[in-house]
């Protein structure tokens, strides 16, 4: 673990964490560290996130100890609908690589939204870092080279991508110093006028003539009034902690739906990864995911069984079809009748705590590497294709309407125990949910710290049904053997997978010290504040 007094920003590349601290360093406090890491990140690993995605954070107020949550999903255009989509030729799926399957993004609002509720210094100050990395070029590090390398022969054709991401023609390769002098234009609008510069100026014009061209429905009107949501964190408890994350229309719930699951096993007597422990969290991500399938979407759209979904009462019938001796492949999503009365893969996560002991919890993503891989002209940023995950049959939770935001996979992440408090998050896809309970579990159950907690081996299960299961080389083949005899159908992916995420975390211990930890499957570490004697020294620019 990265040990301080003073402020650790932990994210998924070095660089980026050292800007985030060097905003600390500035007078900034934890969401100026946030955001500037962010926007740090959109220059060094533009697969991930950039200012073409959404974003969503969890923010840990120590003086007055309240969290709140903020949700920069972007929405649909007006113009669209599942009929205006089947008359172009488009039902089952929106194609990932369409721009049909580019919403409004949301993480510029984000930013707005966040340094102006919490910051401390100027929307300039905290893009600076990433504005002078874009502009004056940064190395690119391994994964996110191999990662890049993957995605040139997918997106060369598309517009804008060539001239933005394939500098001489090819992807940058490990050590090749990139350069996105229009990202840094764009970054440097932004940090002087706010998030009129993206969603009104000539960012924006540029995005909707994009789309014009492309048969898009993108219009001014989508971007210019489209407003982030401040929202309460929805939360359980499991074993004395409390839990929290983002309410839907994210995937959250279904990790607060898991862990109400583990906590009817004594998993602490099975043992870490272990057989027995494994089987049950296999099962419970089952039972969580096929309810997150069936119920969850924008709320502004259709009632969701929140309050319902994370009961201790439902999670105790639902624990009855855990057998401990056999592997489910098809389970069913809960029915909730008896309950409803009451009712009217490519991702970066990053987590920021100051001196004072603010935290910021923070996820954006394009959803898939690049997104659309759809560059408007002169913005350096590719487009996000969260719409893809819209289902095109009518009437569900997640069915396309206009300006209605999808079932989202990011996810950040908040747990406390007195005055211990913690903030995580752990990439990739729907592997997220099912990562942030194993994370709990290593804490709570078998008594690990943060950066342990984020090391040890996990599973993921990619599938919404069948009994498959990827599971990391740390977890023995003696355990792997007894969960194909139970019906798991194994997949060893090596040890330190990708396809397990890449997580970050920092804690805050209640006297005043902070930790922080970053997950060896990512490129990135933890980085403290600089000591008070050299603080004001490091200049963004």
């Amino acid at each position: 673990m990265v040990i301080s007094t003073r402020g650790i920003v932990a994210t998924s590349q070095t660089l980026a964490s050292s800007a985030g601290a060097s905003v600390l360093d500035r007078g900034g406090d934890a969401v100026d560290a946030a955001i500037a890491a962010n926007a740090a990140l959109g220059v060094i690993e533009p697969m991930m996130n950039g200012m073409g995605g959404d974003l969503f954070a969890i923010i840990y107020d120590a003086k007055s100890g309240k969290l709140y949550g903020l949700n920069a999903s972007g929405w649909a255009p007006a113009a669209t609908s599942i009929s205006v989509l089947a008359s172009k030729g488009i039902t089952g799926k929106i194609p990932g690589t369409s721009i049909h399957a580019v919403t409004v993004p949301g993480a510029v609002a984000g930013w707005d939204a966040l340094r102006k509720r919490f910051g401390r210094l100027p929307l300039s100050d905290d893009l600076a870092p990433a504005a002078y990395m874009a502009k004056n070029g940064v190395p690119i590090t391994e994964i996110v080279a191999n990662i890049w390398s993957g995605a040139e022969a997918a997106f060369k054709q598309q517009p804008g991508f060539a001239h933005t991401f394939l500098p001489n023609g090819h992807a940058p390769k490990t050590g090749e110093v990139f350069h996105n002098p229009e990202l840094a234009r764009s970054l440097e609008e932004v940090g002087r006028q706010g998030r009129d510069a993206f969603y009104r100026g000539r960012i924006g014009q540029s995005i909707v003539k994009l789309s014009q061209s492309q048969g898009g429905t993108m219009s001014a009107a989508d971007l210019v009034e489209f407003q982030p949501e401040w929202v309460d964190p929805i939360s359980t408890t499991y074993r004395g902690w409390t839990v929290y994350e983002l309410p839907p229309n994210g995937q959250g719930i279904a990790a607060l739906e898991m862990l109400n699951l583990m906590e009817r096993f004594p998993l602490n007597e099975y043992g870490h990864n272990s057989a027995d422990a494994l089987h049950v969290e296999i099962e419970a991500k089952k039972l969580a995911y096929a309810d997150l399938i069936r119920y969850i979407g924008d709320p502004r759209f259709s009632s969701i069984p929140v309050k319902q979904l994370l009961s201790k009462e439902l999670a105790a019938e639902r624990a009855q079809k855990i057998d401990k001796e056999h592997a489910h492949c098809d389970v069913l999503p809960s029915q909730l009748t008896k309950y409803l009365s009451s009712l009217g893969k490519d991702t970066t996560y990053l987590t920021a705590i100051d001196k004072d002991g603010n935290i910021v919890s923070l996820i954006q993503s394009n959803f898939a590497g690049f997104g659309t891989g759809l560059v408007a002209p002169e913005t350096g940023f590719a487009l996000q294709n969260r719409g893809a995950l819209f289902t095109l049959t009518a009437n569900q939770p997640n069915s396309l309407e206009p300006r209605k935001r999808s079932l989202h996979t990011i996810i950040p992440a908040f747990m406390e125990k007195g005055d211990v408090k913690i903030g995580f998050g752990i990439m990739g896809g729907f592997n997220q949910a099912q990562a942030h309970a194993q994370f709990v579990a290593n804490i709570v159950d078998f008594g690990m710290n943060i950066q342990k907690a984020l090391e040890a081996s996990r599973f993921t299960k990619r599938t919404f049904a069948g009994c498959d299961v990827e599971i990391e080389s740390g977890i023995s083949s003696s355990v792997r053997q007894e969960l194909t005899a139970r019906g798991h159908q194994i997949k060893d992916v090596g040890t330190y997978s990708e396809d397990m995420g890449r997580g970050n975390v920092v804690m805050l211990d209640g006297k005043g010290v902070k930790y922080g930890g970053s997950d060896p499957r990512g490129d990135g570490e933890a980085v403290p504040q600089a000591a008070p004697w050299f603080a004001g020294n490091a200049h963004p620019h």
